[in-house]
């Protein structure tokens, strides 16, 4: 077994789609390590509007100004992931007060699976504490404009989407 490497962050998320507050968070995590993977999650329970490739596309697009910023698919279980990586920093966001329990309970499980792995919170700017993946997929499924909350690709991507459902 191999020892994690605290130089090596992994940011996991299902990014359906990728938001601006993800990519502030992203933007200031950058800086703190050797390597940050964005691993974009299948998640085929969750039914994600946008295929795991056209995810990892957005991710590549927008984080693409970083050099130690890698985006990579995965499907399975994300300490298996991270173990596979080297990473010890499991790096998550937390918007709110409502998602702290939530992701305690993640980061108590990721450390019983993974314990050589610390996790790591970190808080969006303030402007992006209210946007969330589930309410730009829903407002720009309804045909409103969601440019201000996520990179122009992914508000055309989302936008061709839903024609390509209704057509």
């Amino acid at each position: 077994m191999s020892v994690a490497s605290t130089r090596i962050a992994v940011y996991p998320g299902t990014f359906d789609p990728i938001t601006n507050g993800h990519v502030d968070l992203v933007d200031r995590a950058a800086p703190l390590f050797e390597r940050l993977i964005v691993g974009v999650a299948e998640s085929p329970g969750k039914g994600p509007a946008l295929p795991l490739a056209v995810r990892v596309e957005l991710a590549r697009d927008a984080l693409s100004r970083h050099a130690n910023v890698e985006v990579r698919g995965f499907n399975g279980l994300l300490a298996y992931f991270v173990r596979d990586l080297g990473a010890g920093v499991l790096l998550r966001g937390l918007r709110a007060v409502s998602d702290f329990e939530y992701e305690f309970q993640l980061a108590s499980m990721n450390r019983h699976l993974i314990p050589d792995v610390e996790t790591l919170f970190l808080t969006p700017a303030e402007q992006y504490g209210f946007i969330s993946s589930s309410l730009v997929r829903e407002i720009s499924r309804l045909g409103g404009d969601v440019s201000a909350f996520v990179p122009p690709a992914v508000a055309r991507a989302l936008q061709a989407e839903w024609q390509r459902i209704v057509v």
